[in-house]
């Protein structure tokens, strides 16, 4: 069994940045598919970044985070991060991150509802203007 765990969030203003981590309990995330997601109140679950693991190399992010976010791994700690830059108050949400053997549901610029395997609790991220 994997457990993740998330960390990071906070309260931030419009324009300001966070770092997400996502922490794994096993070398097993270490060759798989890392994937963050959020949901806002009211609304459906998010796919926004995802990263194969291992120095693999595929990366996919949604359009509405594209050069605002960035997703990086560090191997050794067992953790994928989440750069997330220029925040708005649209980007509000629980984030949670999720693992599995692969980057289910991504395409190019988009996310399609899938099921991941993994799950961390989620950290809640709020921007205010």
């Amino acid at each position: 069994q994997v457990q993740l765990v998330e960390s990071g969030g906070g309260s931030v203003q419009a324009g300001g940045s966070l770092r997400l981590a996502c922490t794994a309990s096993r070398r097993t995330i270490n060759s798989a598919c890392v994937s963050w997601f959020r949901q806002a109140p009211g609304k459906g679950r998010e796919g926004i970044a995802a990263i194969y693991t291992g120095g693999r190399g595929s990366i996919y992010y949604i359009d509405s985070v594209k050069g605002r976010f960035t997703i990086s791994e560090d191997n050794a700690e067992n953790t994928v991060y989440l750069q997330m830059n220029s925040l708005k108050p649209e980007d509000t949400a629980m984030y949670y991150c999720a693992a599995d053997v692969a980057c289910f549901g991504w395409r190019d610029g988009i996310w399609v509802e899938h099921e991941y395997k993994y799950w961390g609790q989620g950290t809640q991220v709020t921007v205010s203007t």
